[in-house]
């Protein structure tokens, strides 16, 4: 079959194929279960622990999981039989360490529970099948750290790594094969010599870190409050697109880099604004939902689903958690949903922008800090202007964006999220902070030591101390309560009422190095911070309010160059950030050269120790070489498709047109439409090799220099190679707009986006 009878034989399968439909969960009586009832059934929680392990060894296992003492062996084998047991009577066949390698995704290797032991008899050998799971199966397994990215670290002779559970993380069982399932068991990577391999070991490092600056300065303005812990908390916007199937397997270049290489919009898209939280298609309703329910099973609270703006263009959210429990449900709900929506003959991308020209996709990080009272530490109360506490804490925030904002556009790098920074969903390379005005006027109030403003305006709104209420004047309407803060769409780092979104972050990547970079940032200004503030008390028990508003008014001023409340997309802006002396890092391979600074080498290796100097340089390898890596398939696979399908396609419509004409002349009939259409099809046919020449060119230029300074060889990925894709893309789009639809081989972009 040609690409074009392909194309239409998807298309009248994705329009008349049997849609998958599932039965929720019932109780006995036939009535729905409630979702809470389903929550965690296939967690290995600590409730379930608890039942199954004597009381001493889960009161030892606590200890160990607060850090206050090693897992003993007893403890670990007891806990091993309990989870085997647990997980064999859900059908695990098989358990894998569940981990996080700095490939961008996870990695699993499954083990079978089963064993053989062996006994001699003197009627010979007796083989006895069992199954079996130790303390030491269950505390670590060893992967090979050899074929994993280690930037240097490890080579292809010191193949030894292991993965260790991380017991901060429930295990859980998931669908296997055949009816079975597996038993996962979250875990970290690290080398041989104890070098973190993997995306969680420095997280949970990170949270270690935050919570004791924290903790000290809670306890430091407060010194009654006794807090011992303090965690970060976070809650992931998934962002996503789902196509069909059979039109995802005849796009080569979805299947290779994720994202189209060619392709121009329909004349329909977003341009209308009513996909936006429009009605999710039925297609996409019940795949959503039977990942809903996995997610469910696995304790994953997921809580909105809704359109996003592009067509085919998703997202799902969750309640907010513990940083490191919220990083490992997210990568958990990218792996469900990815396995659900084959079910429903649908593909899903998590690729920043696998369509120009319509909105790219970001995994929006929420991102607070609580205490173990349960109080959020960037909750603003109703009276802000006198919680000094809040105050402070939003201090240290600002601060660290101030101080280390390039970190921030380190972690949120890739060549795939560079398509969707600085367009209309994604905000550019200038990191700053909205605040929105209330809180602008409570800092700008207390540097200038005068009364705060009232917001109300009397004839739309009364006052409420800490917010306001907004009066619609219909009278069958209630009054509604208004946040602090506007929401700004443009801002890389928003505040939204009691949190800070973290909006530049791509949505294929794991939120585990943002977070961890966010949480050493604001580490080293809580130091910072509490420092100051023991300066400024000089020996008395606990300080003033008098010095704590020393204090603030010191890093108001010193974080106001951060604080921006207009549109970052605005040359204005930009203008305004240069004579503030913020940076703006335009490309990946820019940003890249700031892990490896000074200033920033020493916040993440000697002032938290998040990091070892070997840890930093070998993540600045990896980074840099893993976007050469990306452009170099993205500019393969382009070549291949132009010439092996594209071309092709164009010189079969330029011989259909030429006969024709041919044909018309013999017959002495005017063909000079055909003659038209031949002269507007022939140069852009000749551009299109020329480009595709180029590119050729440009690539081996690239390969040929692989063994120079890694990041020169990712900037000449990014400013000679991705120049000749786009050139060659564009030579391409153009030949779309004239070669006729039969001879066009590939799926557009009218059936990718709108048939779902």
């Amino acid at each position: 079959m040609s690409g074009f009878e392909l194309r239409k034989a998807a298309l009248v399968a994705a329009a008349t194929g049997e849609k998958r439909e599932m039965e929720y969960p019932r109780k006995a009586d036939g009535k729905p279960k409630y979702p809470s009832e389903i929550f965690g059934e296939n967690v290995f929680t600590l409730k379930t622990m608890a039942k199954a392990l004597p009381k001493p060894i889960f009161a030892s296992f606590l200890k160990q999981r607060r850090g206050r003492q090693n897992l003993d062996k007893t403890t670990a084998d007891s806990i091993a039989h309990a989870v085997r047991v647990w997980a064999m009577d859900r059908g695990a066949t098989h358990y894998t360490h569940w981990f996080q390698p700095q490939t961008g995704s996870t990695a699993e290797k499954h083990d079978a529970f089963l064993s053989l032991v062996t006994n001699f008899t003197p009627g010979g050998e007796e083989v006895t099948p069992i199954d079996q799971f130790s303390g030491g199966q269950l505390l670590q397994s060893e992967p090979d750290a050899s074929s994993f990215p280690s930037g240097g670290m490890r080579t292809t002779f010191e193949a030894r790594g292991y993965t260790i559970w991380d017991t901060s993380s429930s295990m859980y069982v998931q669908r296997g094969p055949n009816g079975t399932s597996i038993l996962y068991i979250p875990s970290v990577y690290i080398s041989y010599n104890g070098d973190a391999l993997d995306e969680k070991t420095v997280l949970l490092r990170s949270n270690n870190v935050l919570s004791r600056a924290a903790a000290t300065l809670v306890n430091l303005l407060e010194p009654d409050a006794h807090v011992s812990h303090v965690y970060a908390t976070l809650g992931t916007e998934q962002e996503f697109f789902l196509v069909d199937r059979k039109m995802y397997s005849l796009r080569p270049d979805l299947k290779i880099t994720g994202r189209t290489l060619v392709g121009q919009l329909p004349p329909r898209h977003q341009q209308l604004e009513d996909h936006y939280f429009g009605r999710i298609p039925s297609r996409v309703l019940n795949a959503i939902s039977e990942m809903e329910l996995e997610c469910l099973r696995l304790g994953i609270p997921i809580k909105t689903r809704h359109n996003e703006v592009a067509p085919a263009q998703f997202e799902v959210a969750p309640i907010f958690e513990e940083a490191s429990v919220a990083v490992d449900h997210n990568l958990q709900t990218m792996d469900v949903l990815h396995k659900v929506a084959h079910r429903h003959n649908l593909r899903v991308l998590y690729h920043e922008k696998p369509f120009k020209g319509v909105n790219g996709s970001g995994k929006h990080c929420n991102w607070a800090i609580a205490t173990d009272r349960g109080e959020n530490l960037l909750d603003p109360t109703v009276r802000p202007e006198t919680n000094y506490r809040f105050v402070i804490f939003l201090l240290a925030v600002l601060r660290a964006l101030h101080e280390h904002a390039p970190l921030l556009r380190v972690a949120i790098s890739s060549s795939s999220n560079d398509h969707r920074l600085g367009a209309q969903e994604a905000p550019p390379g200038i990191i700053s902070a909205f605040l929105g005005d209330q809180l602008n006027e409570v800092l700008d109030a207390i540097e200038e030591n005068r009364p705060i403003k009232n917001f109300s305006v009397p004839q739309f709104q009364s006052i409420k101390v800490g917010g306001t209420i907004l009066d619609l004047k219909v009278s069958g309407l209630p009054h509604i309560a208004r946040d602090l803060t506007d929401r700004n769409r443009t801002s890389p780092f928003a505040f939204t009422g009691n949190k800070f979104e973290f909006r530049a972050v791509g949505s294929k990547q794991s939120p585990s190095f943002p977070v961890t970079v966010l949480n050493c940032a604001v580490t080293a200004a809580i130091r910072e911070i509490t420092d100051a503030l023991r300066a400024q008390m000089g020996s008395k028990q606990a300080p003033s309010d008098d010095d704590k508003l020393a204090v603030i008014r010191k890093f108001i001023k010193l974080t106001k160059p951060v604080r921006f409340e207009g549109d970052n997309y605005s040359a204005e802006w930009t203008a305004e950030a240069a004579r503030r002396g913020l940076p703006n890092i335009q490309s990946t391979p820019e940003a890249f050269t700031y892990l490896v600074k000074d200033k920033h080498v020493a916040m993440l290796t000697k002032e938290t120790g998040i990091f070892t100097e070997t840890e930093l340089r070998s993540r600045y390898h990896i980074l840099n070489e893993r976007y050469a890596k990306d452009i170099i398939i993205e500019a393969e696979t382009l070549k291949t498709l132009v010439a092996q399908q594209i071309l092709p396609a164009a010189f079969d419509y330029r011989k259909s047109i030429a006969e024709s004409a041919a044909a018309l002349a013999v017959l002495k009939v005017d063909a000079g439409p055909e003659v038209s259409a031949l002269e507007e099809l022939t140069p852009l046919v000749s551009t299109l090799q020329a480009e595709l020449k180029r590119l050729s060119a440009a690539v081996a230029d690239l390969v040929a220099t692989e063994d120079a300074d890694a990041n020169e060889h990712a900037q000449t990925a990014c400013n000679v190679v991705v120049p000749a894709i786009n050139r060659l893309r564009d030579a391409a789009d153009a030949l779309e707009v004239v070669v006729a639809d039969k001879h066009w081989p590939l799926p557009k972009y009218t059936e990718l986006l709108l048939t779902i």
